[in-house]
């Protein structure tokens, strides 16, 4: 443990980084989609040169918090912000309330702008997330507003039993929809989760939509002028050319185990992957750690001393992160403390890539190219992409010129792949916190900065 932890309740002190909070308490598309993307992306490009860019909506400052988001939803299910006044009145959003209550489900429904800049840096992944962990429910569904346009987010814990994703995103593709007001969206998108359908809705509009895109005459493709029809069909052939490469790596890919391929994963990874937004919700999430810690009773929680363990931790990679494997770690370990916190502790995040949240089971792994099988924990998406022998989503960074993933760094260089964000960790007294405590951290950052600096020679 660390030699130099707090014995009261609280972290003792501020720390240095600005990019910590300072003075703080303690407190791979699948086959079945490819369809739908490609169609999405071409609906998103006709919208570009027809109407130009999609409108976003924005407000001054930094926007909502994920704390005054949480404080809301505790007594209300449905959280308009003032800049959506217009589109869900009180009569409206007392509707939607209504229709929540209805279902019987743990739905709830956050409406603000989303803009580079703001709380979450302008993702809505990122809301979902921070807000979740606000709430601290195990169980929820949120709805939430797109930086874009029309869309809607969908996402659910602690797995997509009721097809959240799916049926929120078939509501941007529904030709009823297509002059509905955003209450209107919402209450359709609640409405599919209730039904329990939304892939099969998904599916059936997006090919719809494929068919009516596919049946236009040849003429109609050009009506709208030259310029424009030529950057259209430059872009369609770019996202056709990208969907038929992956197509290809998986139809070449071995039936006998998991393979990582790269640009693909590599891509999927990178956008997700704004390391300026990640340290930002690191920061909150760190926040509110301390925030659970202060707000704990020690008599009744036998892992606070785990979670003030995490807390430093968590603030000492932070201090040092220099990248997003660090920042991932951030996440890791707080995930790890705010299990202390809990009358039985939950699996780690997801070991492929901790940002898909808290892990749902534990399955074998073989990675490729190795005899052994390892143990680890992962999310309901991963989880099915390993029973369907895909690749998994995972994080992938640089190492010595290359894009790998995150697990084939050197363990002697990475704690993060020594211990698979928590995942490969050797029993409960086998922690994170523990081995940042004991300096792992440290040596292996020395490590690679040594390696790296003789490359250089």
């Amino acid at each position: 443990m660390s030699s130099d932890r707090p014995t009261s309740h609280r972290p003792a002190g501020d720390h240095p980084s600005s990019d910590r909070p300072t003075g703080c308490r303690p407190a791979g598309v699948s086959r079945g989609r490819a369809a739908g993307l490609l169609t999405a992306l071409l609906l998103a490009c006709t919208s570009l040169l027809g109407t130009g860019a999609p409108a976003r909506a924005e407000t001054a400052g930094t926007g909502p918090t994920a704390a005054t988001i949480a404080e809301s939803l505790a007594t209300d299910p449905v959280h308009v912000d003032p800049a959506y006044a217009a589109a869900v009145d009180p009569a409206q959003e007392q509707a939607l309330v209504d229709r929540i209550a209805a279902t019987g489900l743990p739905i709830k429904v956050v409406l603000v702008p989303l803009k580079k800049g703001d709380a979450f840096d302008g993702d809505a992944r990122t809301l979902a997330a921070v807000v979740k962990e606000r709430l601290g429910e195990q169980k929820l569904i949120l709805i939430t507003t797109d930086e874009y346009g029309k869309w809607l987010n969908g996402t659910e814990w602690p797995a997509d039993t009721h097809q959240t994703r799916d049926a929120v995103s078939a509501v941007g593709f529904l030709k009823e929809l297509d002059d509905a007001g955003l209450a209107a969206r919402v209450g359709k998108a609640v409405e599919l989760i209730k039904a329990g359908n939304g892939t099969e809705v998904y599916e059936a509009e997006t090919a719809r939509i494929d068919k009516e895109y596919s049946a236009r005459p040849k003429d109609e493709e050009h009506a709208s002028g030259g310029g424009s029809t030529t950057l259209l069909t430059a872009v369609a052939v770019l996202v056709l050319a990208v969907a038929g490469a992956a197509f290809v790596v998986r139809r070449r890919r071995s039936p006998r185990h998991t393979v990582f391929s790269f640009p693909d994963a590599v891509f999927a990874a990178d956008q997700a992957a704004d390391e300026a937004g990640l340290r930002r919700r690191a920061a909150a999430e760190l926040l509110a750690l301390g925030e659970a810690v202060e707000q704990a009773d020690g008599a009744d929680t036998p892992g606070l001393s785990g979670a003030l363990d995490a807390y430093d931790a968590a603030g000492r990679v932070l201090d040092a992160a220099r990248g997003l494997p660090d920042l991932v770690g951030v996440l890791a370990l707080v995930a790890e403390g705010r299990s202390a916190l809990l009358p039985a502790p939950r699996l780690p995040l997801c070991f492929f890539d901790p940002r898909h949240g808290t892990a749902v089971r534990r399955t074998t792994w073989r990675p490729l190219g190795r005899r052994e099988r390892v143990d680890v924990a992962v999310c309901e998406d991963c989880g099915q992409a390993l029973r369907a022998r895909r690749s998994p989503q995972v994080l992938a960074v640089r190492d010595r010129g290359r894009t790998v993933p995150y697990f084939e760094v050197s363990a002697e260089r990475s704690l993060w792949a020594a211990t698979g964000y928590g995942s490969l960790l050797s029993g409960p007294d086998d922690t994170l916190a523990a081995r940042v405590g004991t300096g792992e951290f440290s040596r292996a950052r020395q490590q690679s900065e040594a390696r790296d600096g003789a490359a250089t020679d």
